[in-house]
């Protein structure tokens, strides 16, 4: 995944509010540049800009993005303001079509998949979570 993130970010645990407090709260919904939003390797075309939510509709599985060819997307992610990532949540489908790995590629806007050999910024291992209860934090 290039530039920054995909799914749900989120700042901070506070462990004085609830989880739904703090996705509100942190949610960066609102300086992602959606319109710009570029995912390769999507089946349908403008499938990967739509993934990106509103925390109170971050349950809501009818618009999604699959893989084309293989089982890779490059996601670019412009922001409107420059921003903080401190977290990452990401809802997946069932088990056979739920990501098992990100690389998080920081402030390389246009990427290709010819740049991601590049050494990511951060890696995670992905844990199928189907309601964003996971939260991955960046370094």
């Amino acid at each position: 995944m290039a530039h920054n993130h995909g799914g749900h970010c989120c700042g901070e645990e506070d462990h004085s509010h609830d989880d739904t407090e703090l996705g509100i709260q942190y949610s960066l919904y609102k300086h992602i540049d959606t319109e710009n939003v570029e995912c390769l390797n999507e089946t349908v075309d403008g499938s990967g800009k739509t993934i990106f939510k509103p925390w109170e509709d971050r349950l809501n599985k009818e618009k999604f993005v699959e893989s084309d060819v293989d089982s890779e997307l490059l996601i670019n992610i412009p922001f409107t303001s420059n921003i903080k990532l401190k977290g990452l949540r990401l809802i997946g489908g069932d088990s056979d079509s739920h990501p098992n790995r990100i690389k998080l590629f920081k402030n390389r806007p246009g990427m290709t998949f010819d740049d991601v050999n590049a050494s990511p910024d951060q890696e995670f291992e992905l844990n199928q979570d189907s309601d964003a209860s996971i939260e991955y934090p960046i370094m």
